[in-house]
């Protein structure tokens, strides 16, 4: 699936902006949605990975809607626009409530090496 993101991602290969077409993908095959933002956690320690892990959350929010999304978490649409936006800086409270409303859970496994 990632192979079909970064082919949809190629300057020529279609004409939509891209964070539209990573969220019809994600409404395409929501399925998607776990490597995504698996991906996104893996490198969230990188530079711009804050941001990127920000941006994927909201793809995934947006693909599934942002007022179901937030009425399911228990958060005010404007707060979840505002914790999910490039400059948003969301609790831990936010970011699981949101990741649980998109019918998602954060797990945690040991890392190769340590650095």
């Amino acid at each position: 699936m990632l192979n079909r993101l970064k082919y949809l991602m190629q300057p020529n290969s279609v004409s939509r902006p891209h964070d539209q077409t990573v969220i019809e993908l994600l409404r395409e095959d929501p399925s998607f949605a776990d490597e995504y933002l698996t991906a996104a956690l893996d490198e969230a320690d990188e530079p711009g990975g804050r941001e990127a892990l920000l941006s994927a959350l909201r793809h995934i929010v947006e693909a599934q809607g942002m007022a179901v999304i937030a009425e399911r978490a228990g958060i005010k649409s404007e707060s979840l626009y505002r914790a999910l936006s490039p400059k948003g800086n969301p609790t831990i409270k936010t970011l699981l409530a949101v990741i649980g409303a998109a019918g998602l859970k954060l797990s945690v496994h040991r890392q190769a090496e340590v650095h």
